[in-house]
């Protein structure tokens, strides 16, 4: 019989009723902390947990603390909903499809058109956490590797594979980094020389790994060719568009201290952007990025829900006991070692919670003080999430986004993990190799 796991929003909902639970099992208590004068955050200090007077949360307050997560996690919730949403619309127009299509015939060196493939879907999984978009773009990429001599694996893990990568490592990644960053109360762009780094290593990796199994792919489904449409000028404007926002927001987080809300107002003047070029007027293109902003709702309230668990774990002043919890069975452990042990935790957590926003939101505040008391810094705690639960996208079961692909390209998800388990794998050294510079 086959495992069910309920609705991920299902099991986000039973996580708070288990935090209210824990309020009345769990003793409270509390770290003392201190302020880092450098950073301006305050860490929790080491050797300091103690008791405190319990805070039990009813039932009441665990309903309301839903709204209140949402409340708490509004310019994520906003900016994911309006990225997204521009991104959806770009698809809408045909115009990524047609770019892809573009590259259909051009075979006089095929595998270095794996190459650009793959550094496109990375730029683009860096950039906005792409994944379901490439549903629609599975048909065109099977005819692009069948003209280049090369079958279904190949295709899913020069667009799939690739974009996951670059979303796990892509430092301004609002879906993944972007979250962890800024609920483990770090800087948005913390270590940038390290995070492009660990990107460029990661991408390079995988696209090593996916040309060497290449003679491997053995998968070579018949699919019907997708009406051929050239690309115009104006969809390379469209896409160029939606990837100018990040110009000034990276120059914005480095000098100007630009966050989620900056992010949002670049997106939305884009989104309209984006509208009106593709020939769309003011009316048509508002109620066009509306639509398109609902295929982030799902995602929007995982959030919500989500940092509503820690709303609750810290009403009822259990949340440092957790910690503590956690903690004690690391003493004397190497710090570093200590803080990979994070990658495996946030691996099978990504199983129940596939998103990892929420994934994000839900770990970050119990794993970034983890990290001062391990003697390790919280970047060192964000690759790990990095690693563990970005990685994860292109091998959990529960992927709803996956699965569809492997469906449309004809390949069974057992033969999918034979490829992909190896390459990710590899990939995670670089996260490795992260946490132990990140120190």
């Amino acid at each position: 019989m086959r495992l069910r796991l309920p609705h991920p929003l299902v099991l986000l909902l039973g996580g708070v009723a288990v935090a209210a639970l824990l309020t009345w099992i769990l003793p409270a208590g509390a770290y003392d902390r201190r302020l880092d004068e450098a950073s301006g955050r305050e860490l929790v200090v080491a050797g300091t947990y103690k008791v405190t007077e319990a805070a039990p949360v009813g039932i009441m307050a665990a309903v309301l603390a839903v709204p209140r997560g949402i409340v708490a996690g509004a310019d994520v919730i906003l900016t994911v909903l309006i990225v997204g949403g521009v991104f959806a619309l770009l698809d809408a127009t045909g115009a990524l499809s047609r770019l892809v299509g573009s590259l259909v015939g051009r075979t006089r060196r095929p595998r270095l058109v794996v190459v650009a493939v793959c550094l496109i879907f990375a730029t683009l999984g860096a950039l906005e956490n792409m994944q379901e978009e490439i549903i629609a773009l599975i048909p065109v990429l099977l005819v692009l590797t069948r003209g280049l001599g090369f079958g279904a694996i190949t295709a899913i893990g020069m667009s799939a594979g690739s974009a996951a990568v670059g979303a796990a490592f892509g430092p301004t990644n609002p879906f993944q980094t972007g979250i962890a960053l800024r609920f483990a109360e770090l800087p948005p762009l913390t270590q940038p020389a390290l995070r492009f780094g660990l990107l460029a290593a990661a991408v390079t990796v995988w696209i090593g790994y996916t040309i060497l199994m290449i003679p491997r792919d053995d998968q070579h489904p018949e699919v019907t060719p997708p009406a051929a449409v050239p690309a115009t000028a104006r969809d390379l404007v469209l896409f160029a568009m939606v990837l100018l926002p990040f110009v000034p927001y990276v120059i914005g987080v480095m000098y100007f201290d630009f966050g989620f809300n900056e992010l949002s107002a670049l997106f939305l003047v884009a989104g309209f952007g984006v509208g009106l070029v593709s020939g769309r007027d003011l009316s048509t293109t508002a109620a066009d990025l509306l639509k398109s902003m609902e295929t982030m709702l799902a995602a929007s309230m995982f959030i919500g829900v989500a940092r509503a668990i820690s709303v609750v774990l810290t009403d009822g002043r259990v949340i440092d006991t957790i910690v503590h919890g956690l903690a004690s069975p690391l003493d004397g452990m190497p710090g570093t070692a200590a803080a990979m042990l994070m990658i495996p935790i946030q691996s099978l957590l990504h199983i129940p919670v596939p998103s990892v926003s929420g994934q994000a939101v839900l770990t970050m505040p119990i794993m970034a003080p983890l990290a001062d008391l391990l003697g390790v810094s919280r970047d060192a705690a964000v690759i790990a999430f990095q690693t563990g639960a970005g990685l994860m996208d292109m091998l959990t079961p529960t992927s709803g986004a996956l699965l569809a692909i492997l469906l449309i390209a004809k390949v069974d998800f057992g033969r999918w993990l034979r490829f992909a388990i190896p390459g990710t794998l590899l990939v995670a050294l670089v996260g490795i190799a992260g946490i132990v510079l990140a120190g």
